[in-house]
């Protein structure tokens, strides 16, 4: 017994040198990676780097834009972005409509967010600015309201419009349609996610599927770690060049992976690209815009989205004011080449680049909905003029309006909303 308690004497203080020595090695460690953290924070700040967390979890729309929530984009143009307090890429509006004013709510997705343009740039503050010079504005004020959300497909319009706009009292209700992927984002097997509302059709009548509400995921983004975990992507520059950094590797991987499976087309795959879903798998959905659809899921997205056009209207009409649709362009669309544009017509085997645009515009003449077909009319100015309205740098021709898409959209806009006397 006593050696035993000998050997135990002898062997724990040596034990306990180490593991002071492992804490104090872990505590240098810490300390290490701490004080370059605060020394890449300070500099990341000096250097003006900012990329917050524009959007947060709302109930009824799955997400929605952050009031408050301030800093630079650069994912595409770059722009020092403002949402105001009541969620909104604006400036600050009461929610009393001020005398001897006609207000106009603009509702849609990342064209009006506009998030690449200064907030100046964005083409219905040009159209605000024009319109005021309109006869039959008879010397009101124009005041131009924006609900846009990047993302947001019909569905979620079709709430906002519910939710948040009518507390402004608008007289106008303007719906900018981007078809190249509303029409998908009103169908859940085409958007590919679980995390928004859709309506459905059952016996023709729409049915909200907010399902989302009950899943794991929107749950989890309500609970206080989640929480706590926005207030550090918030408040730190390190946190958010970790996301960025994180976001541009994956890209980066999936762009190596279609590299490595990319192999030369056989005649049997070259005969397989007449098929409309084989070509949607390999070039993506959005394209398959440009044609009438040929399968039952785009068939249904079509019908859903036609019925929420009519469901808007419906209750636009019922709260004494007027809805009209704005379909925006594409890049395709208005590149200035025709010759590029003849390619890409080729290639998606399109006859019609206006095809949604001519769809829609149909629908709205059927149930007497006021609409602007921008596209037609911005690719004449992009080729008389030599110029990309859409894309930044490298991507100049891809992507969202630029300043000069965006200038010549809402100076056109404006042209048709005063010419056919929308706002009397």
């Amino acid at each position: 017994m006593s050696d035993t308690t000998t050997t135990v004497a002898k062997t724990t203080p040596a034990s306990t040198s180490r593991s002071r020595v492992f804490v104090q090695k872990l505590l240098l460690i810490f300390l290490g990676f701490f004080s370059g953290a605060v020394v890449v924070e300070i500099a990341l700040r000096l250097a003006g780097y900012s990329f917050p967390e524009f959007y947060q979890v709302d109930e009824y729309r799955g997400y929605a834009l952050r009031p408050g929530a301030q800093g630079w984009y650069r994912k595409e143009g770059e722009a020092y972005v403002t949402i105001n307090s009541d969620g909104l890429r604006d400036r600050e509006h009461t929610k009393d409509k001020p005398q001897n004013t006609v207000r106009v709510a603009l509702v849609g997705d990342s064209y009006p967010e506009a998030l690449p343009v200064s907030l100046e740039s964005a083409f219905w503050l040009v159209m605000e600015r024009k319109l005021q010079d309109c006869d039959a504005a008879s010397g009101r004020t124009i005041e131009v309201i924006n609900f846009g959300v990047s993302g947001y497909g019909t569905a979620q319009e079709l709430i906002t419009i519910r939710e948040r706009v009518w507390q402004y009292q608008p007289d106008l209700v303007l719906l900018a349609v981007t078809t190249s992927n509303d029409i998908t984002d009103n169908s859940r097997a085409l958007k590919g996610t679980d995390r928004v509302p859709y309506f459905v059709l059952r016996q023709s009548q729409l049915v909200l599927d907010d399902s989302y509400r009950r899943s794991r995921s929107f749950r989890f983004q309500q609970s206080r770690i989640a929480y706590i975990g926005r207030w550090f992507r918030d408040n730190l520059r390190v946190v958010q060049a970790l996301g960025q950094a994180h976001s541009a590797l994956r890209i980066q991987i999936a762009s190596w992976r279609q590299h490595l499976t990319t192999s030369p087309k056989t005649e049997s795959q070259t005969e397989e690209k007449s098929d409309l879903l084989a070509r949607s798998a390999e070039l993506g959905n959005d394209n398959l815009v440009y044609s009438a659809p040929q399968n039952q899921v785009w068939i249904d997205a079509w019908l859903v989205t036609e019925s929420l056009l009519k469901q808007i209207n419906q209750e636009v009409g019922e709260r004494g004011a007027k809805l009209v649709v704005v379909t925006v362009s594409n890049a395709p669309q208005v590149i200035p080449d025709p010759k590029v544009r003849k390619r890409f017509s080729e290639r998606f085997m399109v006859d019609d680049l206006f095809y949604p645009d001519h769809r829609l515009k149909t629908l709205c003449e059927s149930e007497s909905i006021p609409v602007v077909i921008l596209a037609p009319e911005l690719q004449t100015y992009a080729e008389l003029n030599k110029v990309f309205l859409h894309g930044f740098g490298e991507n100049l021709g891809s992507g969202h309006w630029n300043v000069a898409g965006h200038r010549v959209a809402g100076e056109l806009l404006a042209q048709k909303i005063c010419g056919a006397g929308l706002l009397k």
